[in-house]
């Protein structure tokens, strides 16, 4: 019997489909380490501080967040565009992670996208966010995760406006604003 490449290659193809396609595949494994110390920017203080990373089980975490921040911030998920609470938002302060509360973004750097999402030009300082690689989806893209909780907050395009170039589409829910005092 002779086996022909084409039929190898689509059964292998429906095998590696429906392994990535399983639920739970791109969840990571959740392990409570130590905290670590890490520099970050605080708005508060107008400077950097040294603080301690957010470490929690995974039972920790659905208990700390409702069930759609711990869609998004812990399984990656993304809220339907236009949906967010911070879509359409626009008084003046910052935006910290949901999860931890680490200052993210600043009011003055949001911009309107289109997209539907939450969108700024760059975030308070480039400690206060972590990029990653992320192939999922067929799509190549840059993740945007909170360097404190590992938290997922969305991705960042390179089509924004200037200064930067850059757009960081977040999901609200990945997002908790404070106001600033009024001078």
């Amino acid at each position: 019997m002779k086996i022909r490449p084409n039929i190898i290659w689509t059964l292998l193809g429906g095998i590696i489909f429906a392994v990535v396609m399983m639920p739970g595949f791109h969840q990571r494994v959740e392990a409570v380490q130590p905290a670590a110390q890490i520099k970050v920017y605080s708005a508060e203080k107008k400077g950097y501080v040294m603080t301690d990373s957010v470490s929690k089980t995974k039972e920790e975490w659905k208990k700390a967040l409702t069930k759609e921040q711990f869609h998004i911030l812990r399984e990656k998920g993304t809220e339907p565009a236009f949906s967010g609470k911070y879509a359409n938002h626009h008084e003046q302060g910052v935006y910290r992670c949901a999860g931890c509360g680490l200052d993210l973004f600043r009011s003055e750097d949001k911009f309107e996208s289109g997209t539907g999402w939450p969108s700024f030009t760059a975030p308070v300082a480039a400690e206060n966010v972590r990029n990653q690689a992320d192939n999922s989806l067929f799509m190549r893209r840059t993740e945007v995760l909170c360097p404190r909780c590992s938290g997922h907050l969305g991705h960042v395009f390179d089509d924004g406006p200037k200064p930067t170039g850059q757009r960081y589409c977040m999901n609200s829910a990945a997002l908790q604003f404070v106001a600033l005092p009024k001078k």
